[in-house]
């Protein structure tokens, strides 16, 4: 007869092939913060947005709010994955996001569409401030943020073409 081992009191030891720095998870924290961010002021402006154009506005806003999250728990998996806790409570989220506040009445489309370009260029602008330090330690991560910013900025563009004028409207610092 075979005795059954009890191993609730032995001690397991994990052996993964990369332990990342306390920056490493620091910087990927950063992002998680700002994409759940994302999430919930798309949901906000989704609610609450009004005027012309709404049903379009409505429907890319839960676009948003779609890849936000998705884009969450595949950094929140990723970090797991690597041994980091990832911070997701709201009061973390609250204190530590880079995205500006917003407001807590009805929107306007053109401003809603402000507002969410707003949020997600600055969102992908904290997936490319830590880009090269993640690449550095982890290529592996770093292709993770290379999806995340390519469909993060190709929102911001589908929104911000919303209040653009033809030929007269440009980014602040494009120069050619």
């Amino acid at each position: 007869m075979a005795t059954k081992t009890d191993t609730s009191s032995a001690t397991h030891t994990s052996h993964p092939a990369f332990i990342p720095s306390p920056a490493f998870a620091t910087q990927m924290q950063r992002l998680l913060v700002d994409l759940t961010e994302l999430s919930l002021q798309g949901k906000q402006l989704h609610w609450n947005v009004v005027g012309k154009n709404f049903r379009d506005m409505h429907l890319v806003l839960d676009e948003v709010v779609d890849a936000a999250r998705d884009f969450t728990d595949e950094v929140a998996e990723r970090m797991r994955a690597l041994y980091i806790l990832p911070d997701g409570r709201t009061g973390t989220v609250a204190e530590d996001t880079s995205l500006a506040p917003l407001p807590s009445t009805e929107v306007d489309t053109a401003t809603a569409a402000d507002l969410a370009a707003a949020a997600l260029y600055a969102t992908s602008k904290t997936a490319r401030e830590i880009h090269d330090d993640i690449d550095a330690e982890d290529p592996t991560t770093a292709d993770l943020l290379h999806a995340i910013i390519t469909r993060l900025e190709q929102l911001a563009w589908f929104i911000d073409a919303e209040n653009r004028v033809a030929n007269q409207s440009e980014p602040a610092q494009l120069t050619v």
